[in-house]
């Protein structure tokens, strides 16, 4: 699916600035941190109006943030595929990369009473297919 229609499906005025957020995490092909959305798209938008569209983006539920550990948080396309508020991502101890695995499911633990779940995230580190077919 194109940024355009990610934008129209979810009623939201189609920016540059969004746009060319949603093609960088897409075209990137895994999870990439906030710094290196910024990196990688034109410094013609400004501080203010990045952060804006970022937060639109999040908002919407058209990205979604992954926090690996305290130091780092990668950014993911929620759209092309399934996400569900318990889901599993995979970071890679070696190239660093982070992935959501759709198809995984998180067993979730009996609650005591009075206790709401709303979401659930799992992370689980290793190395990932390209790192660890290496010689």
């Amino acid at each position: 699916m194109k940024a355009e229609d990610i934008l129209h499906k979810h009623n939201l005025v189609r920016t540059s600035c969004r746009q060319s957020i949603i093609d960088t995490i897409v075209n990137s092909g895994f999870a990439i941190s906030e710094e290196e959305i910024k990196q990688r798209i034109d410094s013609t938008y400004d501080r203010t109006t990045f952060y804006r569209s970022f937060k639109t983006l999040i908002e919407n539920g058209i990205i979604h943030k992954i926090v690996v550990d305290n130091q780092l948080v990668k950014y993911a396309l929620s759209e092309n595929k399934p996400i569900s508020k318990n889901h599993v991502h995979f970071y890679c101890n070696q190239c660093g990369i982070v992935e959501c695995l759709p198809g995984a499911e998180i067993k979730l633990p009996q609650l005591p009473n009075g206790y709401q779940q709303v979401e659930a995230e799992l992370i689980i580190k290793g190395l990932c297919i390209k790192c660890n077919n290496q010689d």
